[in-house]
Parts: C-alpha cells; structure tokens; sequence
C-alpha cells in the first residue's frame, strides 16, 4: 500500500487556515496511509491553530507586504528569498507526492517551488477577485479550485474547478439552535440573537460602531454575541453583561451560527461560505482594507443574489440602523435572505476537492 504524502500552506488568518485544515481532513479520510505536514508563516496564527487540530507545522520567514511606508518592507525580498531555499530544501527533505496551498503569506515561495519541480500542486482561490499571488502561481500549478464563476478571467480556463471554499466540518453538520448553544452562549429566553464577526483578527471600526451602539441593540431586545478580536478584546470585555457576551475568539463556531437568529460580518470568502450554509440574516461590512477592496466585490456577488444585505465601513452611522432594523423588523425579508443565501451554498466543496486530488495522483495528472 503506497503511503502518500501532502503538503499543505495555508496562513496568515482563519480565512486560510480553516480551510487548509479542512482539506487536511478529508484527505486523512481518503487515502488510507498518508502523511500531512504544513507550512505556514513563522510569525502567524497558523502556527497555533495547526497543532491544535493534531498536525504538524514547519514555519517560513516570510510576510506581507505594509500598505504604509515601513522599515520592514525592506526586508520583503530578502524574506521571500530566505523562504523560496527554505522551501526547497522542505520539499527536498519530506518528498510530497502533491502540494496544496490555500492562500496566505507561505503558500506562494512553496507552490512556486513544487511547481518547478514538476510535484502535482493545486491552488485554493477564495475570492471573487483573485490575489497576485494565485495569479503568478496558475501560471505554473496544475490545479486550481475556485469559489465562484467566471474566474477565467484571473486564471487559464483549462486548469479551473468550480467547487466553492472548504469549510469546518462542525459548520456543515451544524444543528439549528440546539440545547447546546443556547447553555454555552446563555441565549435561553425568548430574546433574538445577534452574531457580530470581524474575522479571525478582529475588525476596529466594526468593534467602535457596535460599542457605542450598546443601547440601540438592547432597546431592541437583542442578545448580542461579540466576536472583537484578539487585539481588541482587552478594550471591549468591559462591555460584558447579562445581554451582550464578548469574546476574543469563538472556538466554537456551530454554536454560535447555531444560537444567532440575525448576523453581521466581514465579507472574507471563507465566512461567507460558511454563512452560505449557515443560511441565517446576514449584514456584510467589508474590510475596506485589503488588496483591491476584495471583500466588497465578495458580498456584493451575495447580495446581488438577493441573499444578504451590506452597508459599507464609511456609511455605518448614516445607513446601519434602517438596513439592520429592516432585516430585524421585516420577517418576510429576513425569511427571504434565509432562504436565498442558502441557495448558494456548496457544502461538498472539500470533498469534491479532494477527489479531484486522487483522481489526478491516479490518473496521470488528468483533470476528474
């Protein structure tokens, strides 16, 4: 019996992570001997989570570059230097029999690597508009897996698979507001429940808006699960009470999809599907931030299906209480979103990628 061996990159935020992880998963189910190992950013939230969930990780030397002038983006091409050789000599040690990268700052020194030494790799695009890195690598990967149509655009046509974003599999098995939840979050009365997200990291003009909009959330009778970040929570857990529960992280993500009747989000392709399946009244806040305003063009290719709503960063004070109070207020359309979002959903994406992986270790490297 052939024991294969995976590569796996994925980092930088839960966006990458988490589905790097369930791809990870599944292959473990698949293939019946198989060594994983990741590759990550030495420096990211990867080389925390990976462990947690029972792999093992090796770290590159290596981040993103600043939007503003700083000193350390100086040292980006000695960095991705440092991590193309340490790459290599990886790649040279373990022997992987395929590659996987799922975006973040790591992904792109390894793949590029495997690629030109003709290891089968595929890439994991998450976003409605595709990053540099995906870019340069599809030029020289094999596979590369999409989450949404009309990616030809960004990448060769003869290389693209339509199978959506993994997700965790405690989200696609997820039990609609269960005895379980309602204990964990204290949500059991007949209160509605709102889910605030802000990405794994946290989102500041998210957390400042809902902070100083406490009252308007409690004179609606809402229960309010806060999820501010790691670098916010010490200035937010003062606002911990008997209807508003703050945290830093929420490891438990069924059960607050599960508890929340209403939710507000950043728009990262990875929660989205999440959300997809979820299928609960969603109100998308994108990042503004991030490399050409990706998660705008994210939640608008949802709400265009009629399947969430979104109020932009710069319009919160001046559009948030009429769209938020009309999915709380309107059950018809809060119902309608429901229903629609869920339409979206590709619950088999890891399956159908991984699939793809076996057909094409077994196949001489043809697409399924």
């Amino acid at each position: 019996m052939k024991n294969y061996k995976f590569l796996i990159s994925g980092g930088g935020t839960g966006g990458h992570i988490y589905p790097a992880l369930s791809i990870a998963d599944e292959l473990s189910k698949t293939f019946l001997s198989i060594e994983i190992l990741f590759v990550g950013s030495s420096n990211r939230m990867e080389m925390q989570k990976v462990p947690e969930y029972g792999y093992k990780i090796k770290g590159l030397w290596i981040s993103g570059i600043k939007r503003k002038l700083h000193i350390s983006n100086f040292l980006i091409p000695i960095k991705i230097f440092h991590s193309l050789i340490k790459s290599y000599f990886i790649i040279k040690r373990y022997k992987p029999d395929f590659v996987i990268g799922t975006g973040g700052f790591a992904s792109g020194p390894l793949l590029f690597i495997a690629s030109k030494l003709n290891i089968p790799t595929l890439i994991q695009e998450q976003n409605s508009y595709a990053g540099i890195t995906n870019k340069i690598l599809s030029k020289s990967v094999d596979l590369i897996c999409v989450a949404y149509k009309n990616m030809n655009k960004y990448f060769p046509n003869n290389k693209i698979l339509y199978t959506g974003n993994p997700v965790r599999n405690e989200i696609k098995d997820l039990k609609i507001y269960n005895n379980e939840s309602k204990d964990l979050f204290k949500t059991n009365d007949s209160n509605k429940v709102l889910l605030i997200l802000g990405g794994s990291l946290g989102a500041g003009k998210i957390n400042e808006f809902i902070s100083k909009n406490i009252d308007f959330f409690q004179r609606n009778k809402l229960k309010v699960i806060w999820q501010c970040g790691n670098l916010y929570f010490d200035m937010y857990k003062k606002y911990n009470s008997k209807h508003v529960k703050v945290f830093a992280f929420i490891n438990n993500m069924n059960n607050a999809y599960s508890s929340a009747d209403f939710i507000i989000s950043r728009s990262g392709a990875s929660v989205i599907s999440e959300l997809c399946i979820v299928g609960k009244p969603v109100l998308f806040i994108p990042s503004p931030n991030l490399a050409e305003d990706h998660q705008t063009k994210n939640a608008l290719k949802i709400v265009e299906n009629n399947a969430a709503v979104m109020v932009k960063e710069k319009d919160l004070n001046e559009k948030f209480f009429d769209v938020f109070t009309k999915i709380m207020k309107d059950s018809d359309f809060s119902t309608k979103l429901s229903k629609s979002i869920k339409l979206l959903a590709k619950p088999n994406a890891t399956i159908d990628i991984v699939k793809q992986v076996k057909f094409f270790l077994n196949n001489d490297r043809k697409l399924y």
